[in-house]
């Protein structure tokens, strides 16, 4: 589907278009940061969770929520998510893809983790002031990461990615400047993934094994440049807190809770400047402080011997002075053999863009002692 943009807004309206579109809470809230895509929930069993899953993931997808997880991990296992983007707008060429592979390598004492994720923004029709075509092109975005995680202790894992982020937003520029709104950039992430083997807690006993807490860093480098580096703009950079706690657990039957907090770690002066890493780390905290932490988090339920059926649900929120996105999210998922698919789906009315987004994941697991029933 072809839309058209005159030659003479160039870029601005394209990342206009992305951010008040695509992005409506960061248009509302945060309006700080390049490349959110970056901040898609991007697999379908978090998503239905809440969009949570950094102190409890288990699975592939920890190289995005929290790669120090992936240190607890062994075999090998490959994911891929598609979603149709902003399901309100019926555009079919709106879509996001993610795939992602880990597998542990005993040579080096650790696991590797890598993924691809891609956001296709459409095609637009360029024309002049007197709307005479002048051809049409693509915008779209992508990164490729690297990661890798080991064990400091036996219940304690860390790890590390490094990202490479492209953003082809449009080949021209606005009137007069000789940028475009292309650019390419790189960012790192650091994560620690804590499952006690014991924790006594008084009045309540030993919950080891069954809490676990998660923190990652992500997304630190330096800003993305399209025009020139006086408008270069910051990444995402996020602080994601998350917790997972283990309700029950029998032969046939499970229930985990998962908390995530995640807090947006720049800052955007009223200049239209943005303070640099690793001075945005303090003074983000300066701008509404914890007003601007998002809290989500949800329940997943198992079934079977090895695990067979999930249904999932949980609940997305943000301030109302900064984006107000508030919705509940459902999921469901079945495991057969090393096979296994999910779906998410979220919530929020019909006047928001987001509503209604369904996420599919397959999976395939195997090499593992968990590989006839990845999770």
């Amino acid at each position: 589907m072809k839309r058209c943009l005159n030659g003479r807004a160039g870029i601005a309206v394209v990342v206009i278009m992305l951010v008040i579109l695509a992005f409506p809470s960061i248009a509302a809230a945060q309006g700080e940061a390049a490349v959110p895509f970056l901040e898609i929930a991007p697999n379908s069993r978090a998503a239905g969770i809440g969009e949570s899953g950094t102190g409890s993931v288990d699975d592939v997808s920890a190289i995005y929520w929290n790669p120090g997880a992936l240190a607890f991990m062994d075999g090998h296992e490959i994911s891929l998510t598609h979603a149709n983007w902003l399901p309100q707008f019926n555009l079919p060429d709106l879509f996001y893809e993610y795939l992602n592979y880990r597998q542990r390598v005993d040579a080096i004492g650790g696991t590797i983790g890598a993924s691809v994720t891609y956001l296709n923004l459409g095609e637009f029709e360029r024309t002049d002031q007197n709307a005479n075509s002048l051809g049409t092109f693509k915008s779209y975005e992508y990164a490729v990461t690297l990661g890798y995680s080991t064990k400091a202790f036996n219940d304690l894992g860390i790890g590390m990615n490094l990202r490479f982020i492209h953003s082809a937003l449009s080949p021209f520029g606005t009137a007069g400047e000789v940028g475009n709104g292309i650019a390419s950039t790189v960012s790192v992430d650091f994560a620690m993934m804590w499952r006690p083997d014991t924790l006594d807690i008084p009045f309540i006993g030993d919950i080891g094994k069954q809490l676990s807490i998660g923190i990652n860093l992500s997304n630190l480098g330096p800003k993305v440049t399209y025009v020139d580096a006086a408008q270069a703009d910051p990444l995402p950079t996020m602080l994601r807190l998350g917790f997972g706690y283990k309700i029950f657990e029998d032969e046939f039957n499970s229930m985990t809770a998962t908390l995530d907090f995640s807090r947006l770690l720049v800052r955007r002066h009223d200049d239209g400047t943005s303070d640099a890493l690793p001075k945005s780390l303090i003074t983000a905290w300066g701008d509404h402080g914890l007003r601007k932490v998002v809290v989500s988090g949800g329940a997943e339920y198992w079934y079977g011997s090895p695990r067979l059926i999930a249904l999932r649900l949980g609940y997305f929120n943000e301030s109302a002075d900064f984006g107000g996105r508030k919705f509940m999210t459902f999921g469901a998922g079945i495991r057969y053999d090393i096979y296994g698919f999910d779906f998410s789906y979220l919530s929020a009315g019909t006047d928001v863009p987001l509503s209604d987004t369904i996420r599919f994941s397959l999976l395939i697991a195997w090499g593992g002692p968990d590989a006839e029933s990845p999770k």
